[in-house]
């Protein structure tokens, strides 16, 4: 079964930033407090990196999303006039 192609390529980007986010933020967490007696100092540091950067992602994909789900709503507005 084919996946059903995006009408909108910016909602896609969103999906896509979301889900790197929150498994960054995952090996991140599992890294940085789970593992941390088994890890160098720098894989530690780049674990604690991964921490702040993946919730990063989240939050700039959540704004993407919100901006492409928007537009596609204005556009179905538009469509219905």
């Amino acid at each position: 079964m084919r996946p059903v192609p995006c009408r909108c390529p910016l909602l896609s980007l969103a999906h896509r930033l979301l889900a790197a986010g929150l498994a960054l933020l995952l090996v991140g967490v599992v890294g940085a407090y789970g593992l941390d007696r088994y890890l160098a100092l720098p894989a530690q540091v780049l674990a604690h990196g991964l921490v702040i950067l993946g919730p990063t992602l989240i939050k700039v994909g959540y704004v993407i999303r919100l901006t492409a789900l928007q537009r596609l709503h204005r556009e179905a507005c538009h469509a219905t006039v």
